[in-house]
């Protein structure tokens, strides 16, 4: 028995050289197989007989999920960091005009 594909894939046919689409649940022969470089292709070759453990992304039960970000957020400072000191801006110089003369 060959293996399954989970996905759709485009393979070109090794030796008539046309562009052939496989569909998710196929099983190609051994040539048309040896094309498919993508592991993520295959499905997989021995189903789960367990319980599934969560992957390492998924938050568990208990833990609250984080919608849009990677990293959980850092705790907020006990205290206000103190404001850094603003520049004044430069002066401007004056223009010379008529009445200065």
């Amino acid at each position: 028995m060959g293996r399954r594909l989970a996905t759709a894939v485009h393979v070109q046919h090794p030796t008539s050289r046309e562009w052939i689409v496989l569909e998710p649940g196929d099983e190609p022969d051994d040539d048309l197989a040896a094309e498919i470089t993508n592991p993520d292709a295959w499905e997989d070759d021995e189903p789960s007989s367990g319980p599934e453990e969560p992957e390492p992304d998924e938050p568990k039960e208990d833990e609250p999920k984080l919608f849009g970000f990677t990293a959980p957020p850092e705790p907020e400072a006990e205290t206000t960091p103190e404001a850094e000191p603003t520049v004044p801006a430069p002066r401007r110089r004056r223009k010379a005009t008529d009445a200065d003369e």
